[in-house]
This record gives structure tokens, sequence and C-alpha cells, in this order.
């Protein structure tokens, strides 16, 4: 008894983010309820500074985890680095939508409490999908993250694209999750576990020459495929990132992606390790796919939004040929460029709100002429995201595709490794259009005319976090050795000490 009580209480600890969070998310929650009740206005302000005071508290718990040591390696909730990286990804993913959705949500009028809690919530699911190595906790948490997103997704009720894109949403992800639960109901019938770290002694003790286990690598690499948005998985992404409210698609394009590749990384480089050769085509084929296809498919777009949806899909091809390379450095550059792209994506998605005046409006290339010349600090800030999105010299968008690189270049992945350069290559096109509408065209009726100035603002909390989202991408981009370094030893502790490298091609 005393020992059941005493396994409870150090779950209850190794658990305390999640707990925090969940906490705050019900305070919100109920703040946005007694303003509503009391006839004020909900203010955006003070209810999202409630909910930043949430992530806050949860960020200290989450670092407070760093002075606890974990007893083996199989335990149902993980406390390494891996895990304790991810946290901070979601937290910050987060804590950046909030800052800049401030103003939107009150200019929308949408429901200030509800939307904060929401976001909250999601996160919460996020960390239980990286913090965990059972399959259950990991397809709840999935759950958990989803619902909240779809609501996210179908947040503007008084906008039909807003309640198309949720639908949409929620019919493909019902379906996506349909995949994941039978091959989870699989991987279990032959290997007897739920456990991932089980489940890997189960399959080097010969589980892994069950076909039993292979359809159920190909059904969790479906289901993780469209929650990753891979090509050709991919198709609910654009009408649903361009029809969701800006801060939603934010969130989505940043926080939602790197949850789903962290569970990615944790089942196939942890459980199915001992059957790479297996699960290693399904892989490759996708990554490859993945980057051609989004990068072809984004030239042809004229809406900004919808381009930069396309973008997110391409992203995700990138970080699958680091799942593909299966290796410390490649787990690593992974952990690094989702912290990069967390800040080029919510930052780009900032800009995108400033120039639509907090609305759905402006978003076609035209509306951008002239942008850089008449809001220079605007043309500056997106231009930045632009090249970093672009992976250009400088911007820690470069250094993360020059680690996803060396993994690959470590695994023997060359072919992979040259699909990589050579759509980044092709992606300069799409972004450096942006640009060169916003400091080469003249205003043609667009956000860059005198008379639409003054519906181009942006709040003072809005332009503190994108100048320093900005700065942080070109120091990443100059300087990106201790974040690297901090992100090789959370990769390290995936991997068991004897093992640190399984990739190498089939």
């Amino acid at each position: 008894m005393e020992l059941d009580f005493a396994r409870q209480s150090h779950l209850i600890w190794a658990l305390l983010p999640e707990i925090v969070l969940s906490i705050s998310a019900m305070a919100v929650l109920l703040a946005g309820v007694w303003k509503h009740e009391e006839g004020r206005p909900q203010d955006a302000h003070w209810l999202g500074g409630l909910a930043l005071a949430g992530l806050l508290l949860a960020a200290v718990a989450n670092g407070w985890l760093y002075g606890l040591s974990e007893v083996g390696r199989d335990g149902i909730i993980a406390l390494d680095g891996f895990r304790l990286f991810a946290n901070w990804l979601f937290l910050l993913g987060a804590a950046l939508t909030i800052v800049v959705s401030f103003t939107y949500v009150e200019r929308q009028r949408l429901q200030v409490g509800e939307f904060y809690a929401l976001i909250l919530l999601a996160t919460v699911g996020m960390m239980f999908m990286g913090g965990t190595r059972d399959l259950i906790l990991i397809f709840l948490g999935l759950e958990t993250m989803s619902i909240a997103a779809y609501v996210l997704t179908a947040y503007n009720r008084r906008d039909r694209r807003s309640a198309e894109a949720g639908l949409k949403y929620f019919l493909l992800g019902a379906f996506s999750t349909g995949f994941l639960l039978y091959g989870i109901a699989l991987a279990y019938g032959a290997t007897g576990t739920t456990n991932v770290a089980e489940m890997a002694v189960s399959i080097e003790g010969g589980a892994g020459l069950s076909g039993l286990l292979v359809a159920a690598m190909g059904l969790l690499a479906i289901g993780f495929g469209f929650k990753v948005a891979a090509v050709p998985f991919h198709m609910w992404t654009p009408d649903v990132y361009e029809g969701a409210p800006s801060p939603s698609t934010a969130y989505m394009a940043a926080a939602v992606k790197a949850a789903s590749f962290i569970a990615f990384v944790r089942v196939f480089l942890v459980a199915f390790e001992g059957v790479y050769t297996s699960w290693f085509p399904i892989l490759w084929w996708l990554a490859a796919l993945t980057m051609v296809v989004a990068n072809l498919v984004a030239l042809t777009q004229a809406n900004v939004k919808r381009m930069l949806a396309y973008s997110s899909v391409a992203h995700g091809g990138y970080l699958l040929v680091a799942i593909a390379a299966a290796n410390q450095m490649a787990t690593a550059g992974l952990l690094f460029y989702l912290l990069v792209y967390t800040f080029m994506t919510v930052g780009a998605f900032g800009i995108l709100m400033v120039v639509s005046a907090q609305s759905e409006e402006r978003l076609q290339l035209e509306d951008y002429s002239g942008l850089g010349w008449r809001q220079p600090y605007l043309g500056i800030l997106f231009t930045i995201f632009l090249l970093s999105l672009a992976g250009f010299p400088g911007t820690g968008g470069f250094m993360g595709k020059i680690y996803l690189l060396q993994g690959a270049a470590e695994a023997h992945l060359w072919t992979l490794a040259v699909i990589l350069v050579l759509t980044t290559v092709v992606s300069y096109f799409y972004y450096l259009r942006v640009s060169w509408y916003m400091w080469m065209r003249p205003a043609e009726g667009g956000a860059g005319e005198p008379g639409e100035d003054s519906a181009i603002f942006a709040p003072l909390p809005m332009r503190v976090a994108l100048v320093a989202t900005a700065g942080i991408i070109l120091f990443l981009g100059i300087f990106p050795g201790n974040i690297l370094d901090f992100a090789f030893v959370s990769a390290q502790d995936l991997f068991p000490p004897a093992s640190g490298l399984i990739g190498g091609g089939p």
C-alpha cells in the first residue's frame, strides 16, 4: 500500500506542468465566464495575461523537473530531456500565439476566455503526447489536443469559411484517428504491450517477425502522416489553415505540428527501433513526396495564407527526413528546427494579422504591394521571417536545415539530402516573391496605400513579440551552438545508452 502511494505521488510530481496548466485553463475559463455574466467586456489583454501567467507557472514546473531523476527508461511518464525540451516548444508556441492574438480576438468579437482556455487545454494534450511512453496515453493526449484544435478552427461563428474549415478538419481528423487506433491495437496484439519501451524489448525478442507488427507500423505511419500533414495525407491542410482564424492557424502550424512530430519520433525511434528496415521505406517516400509536392504547389498560390499552409506542409517534409535518418544528430536537428520553426511561423502569421487589420482580408499578394516602404518595420520583420522559412544563410532556418542535412549524411541518405536542398531552392521563389511585392512594386489599392495605413496597427505587446522573435531567429542563425548542444543532449536521452545511432538506410 505504501509502495503504491509512493508511485502515485511520484507520478503526480512528474505531471506537475500538465496539472498546473490544466488548473490555469480552468481559471481562465471561469474568469471569462465571470466577466461575461457581470456584463463587462471580455478584455483580451487581461484574460490573455492570466493565460500567460499559467504558461509561465507551467514553464517553472517544467524547469523544476530537471532536478528529478528517473529510475529506468520504461516508466509510463517520461522524465527524459526529450520530453522536457518538447514541453518548452509547446509552451513557447502557446505563449506567442496568445500575445499576437490580443487585438484579433477583440476586433472579431470572439469569446476571449474560451479561446485562451482552449489553447491551454490543447497545450496540455500536447504535453501528454510528448511526455508519455504509452500508446494509449499518446492517443488520449492527441485527442485532447485535436478536439481543442477543431473548436479553435471553427471558432469564428460569423465566418462561414471558419465553420467549413472546422468541419473538414474534424471529419478528416476523426478518419485519421481510426488508422491510429487500429495501429495501436495491432501493435498491442503483436507485442503484448502498449508501452513503447517494453514494445522495443518485445520486438528484440522476436515479435518483429510478426506480420501483425508490419501492419501496425503501416497504420500508425498513416495516422501520424495525417497529423503532420505529410503528402498524400495533407489534403485538409490548405483549406483548414486558410479558413481558420489566423491565431488558430498560427498555433496549429507551429505547436500542433510540433506535438505530432514529437509523438511520431518517440513511437518509431523507440518502439520500432529493432525493425527500422521495415518502416524506413515508408518514411523515405513520405519525406520525398512531401518536400517535392508541397513546394511545387506552393509556387502557384496567390493567397499568402494559403501559401504559408503549403509552406508548413513542405517543412513537415524536411522534418520527416530526420525521422527517416533515425540517429541522434538528426533528432537533435529536428528539435532545433522545431524551435526555430515555431518562432518564424508564428511571426509570419503575426505579420499577416497586422496587414489584414486583424481580420481575414488583404491576404492576396497584391495587398502587400509597397508595404515595405509605407510600413518599414513590418516589411523588414516579414522579410526576416520569410528568409528564415526559406533557409537563407544567417537565419535560424538555415542552421536548422544544415543540422537536418548532417543527420541525413550520417545515415547516408544522400538522395533525400539532395531533394531537401533542391526543394529548398525552389521555395526561395514563393517566399521571395512576397518580399518582391513589398519592396519592388508600388502600392495598388493594397495595404500600402496611404489611406489604408491607419488600419495597419500592431499593439505594443505584439510589436515587442515580433521584434523579439525576429531577433532570436537572427541570433540562432549566427550563434546556434548552445541551443544545438541542449537539443543534442535532450535527443540523447531518447536513445538507450548502447544505441545512439539506428539509422543508415536499410
